[in-house]
């Protein structure tokens, strides 16, 4: 099985790593992390059969609606879901929003979006702790 694989465009803090990557990972799916909207442009470039992408309305150097519109001229059925926090911007072109980082639901929407691979994960695990009994 080939998990599922999320661009993470995450706004960069000094001496971390993004909690959204991993929450995502805690749920067993890939992730590639960019902390800009360039990065995020050039490593789609590098890794353009990823899933899905989480991206953060705040981004400082690129507004959010000019990187999905990017995304989506490669790939125009790449879902995108923005994370909104206070002040965010409105980004055009997203499928979904969530107003600021609520892992529970950022989850629920990654597994609509990929309905199957959640089947196999789950499977996986209550396989993995049979054996571990």
């Amino acid at each position: 099985m080939v998990r599922p694989c999320f661009l993470v465009i995450d706004r960069e803090h000094s001496g971390s790593i993004s909690t959204r990557k991993l929450v995502i990972e805690t749920a067993k799916f890939n992730v590639v992390t960019a902390y800009s909207g360039q990065e995020a442009l050039d490593t789609f470039a590098l890794f353009p059969a990823i899933n899905g992408v989480v991206l953060d309305s705040n981004l400082q150097d690129v507004q959010c609606s000019e990187v999905i519109a990017k995304l989506k001229a490669s790939a125009p059925g790449l879902p995108v879901i923005v994370v909104r926090g206070p002040g965010g911007e409105d980004c055009r072109g997203a499928d979904h929003y969530l107003d600021s980082f609520q892992p529970a639901r950022l989850l629920e929407l990654l597994e609509k979006l990929q309905p199957h691979a959640m089947d196999v994960i789950e499977k996986r695990n209550e396989a993995l702790s049979r054996e571990g009994e």
